[in-house]
């Protein structure tokens, strides 16, 4: 059986047979999920935190494809910022 302090936050215990428990509970996994989808910068925090992972893992195992990516991802933002400064310059 789990325990209470191995269910998500957003998950309501089995077992509870008060109704008025039964409620608080599922209130507070309703609240949390809303919580957890609405909170736009813990999920870009969490988001980011898996692509640093990722990126460095993948750097490990290959680092002459991340140094590729890394000129190819500065060469498509200074060609970016390039085009929009000439088209605010015409």
């Amino acid at each position: 059986m789990t325990t209470p302090e191995s269910l998500p936050r957003t998950a309501v215990p089995h077992g509870i047979v008060d109704p008025v428990e039964s409620a608080r509970a599922e209130l507070k996994a309703a609240l949390a999920a809303i919580e957890d989808k609405a909170n736009v910068p813990r999920r870009v925090q969490k988001a980011s935190a898996a692509a640093t992972v990722k990126a460095r893992s993948f750097a490990q195992r290959n680092p002459v494809g991340a140094v590729a990516a890394v000129v190819g991802v500065a060469i498509a933002v200074g060609g970016i910022v390039w085009g929009i400064a000439r088209l605010v310059s015409r």
